[in-house]
């Protein structure tokens, strides 16, 4: 009897994850609207910007070689979302080619101010600027690790006002906010990077 299941002792060649792309200071990300990521009538679920944002960013961490899986496993600490804010613009639909474009505002010891925009070719879909910081186990924060820091700071940060021309005017973080969050140490874990 042969076996003739996909399983096999033939060597398998897995695709490899899917990952974005450094262009200069913009990261980029591509993805495509499946049936899940839509409501009854084909459009985008505004939460799932969230998810995408969330997707980009992690995807830029990996190209930029911070392990945080290894960080969390060393008890070092993790990333943790102080401040979303996201404003929609237009919808995107099922089928839909879209990117995620990614880039720094702001670069600190235990923090970063990340602005992210969900465009479709050169129409903005939504946009968000997302602060996050680097907690203990504990949930305190804490400094970066020296050589994630020297990765953020490749990243030539860009202001909201030089940021990248995709459309609809940038909107502004209320980093005041993100930052008693950060020192009052009550940034959540429901954000974690």
């Amino acid at each position: 009897m042969t076996d003739n299941s996909p399983y096999s002792s033939a060597p398998v060649r897995d695709p490899s994850p899917q990952t974005g792309e450094i262009d200069g200071a913009i990261h980029r990300y591509a993805l495509r609207v499946f049936y899940e990521d839509t409501d009854a009538g084909g459009v985008v679920y505004h939460a799932n910007y969230l998810a995408w944002f969330e997707r980009a960013r992690s995807d830029l961490l990996d190209m930029l070689g911070v392990d945080q899986r290894g960080a969390i496993d060393a008890g070092l600490g993790l990333y943790a979302v102080a401040e979303a804010n996201l404003r929609y613009l237009a919808p995107a639909r099922l089928g839909d080619a879209v990117v995620i474009d990614t880039w720094a505002e702001a670069i600190g010891r235990v923090s970063a101010t990340l602005r992210q925009v969900a465009r479709r070719g050169s129409v903005r879909l939504c946009e968000g600027t997302v602060k996050v910081g680097f907690i203990s186990p504990e949930g305190r924060p804490r400094r970066q690790p020296e050589a994630w820091q020297r990765a953020f700071a490749s990243l030539v940060p860009i202001s909201a006002d030089a940021a990248p021309d995709l459309g609809a005017a940038a909107t502004s973080s209320k980093s005041g906010i993100a930052a008693a969050v950060l020192q009052s140490g009550t940034a959540g874990r429901e954000g974690q990077e």
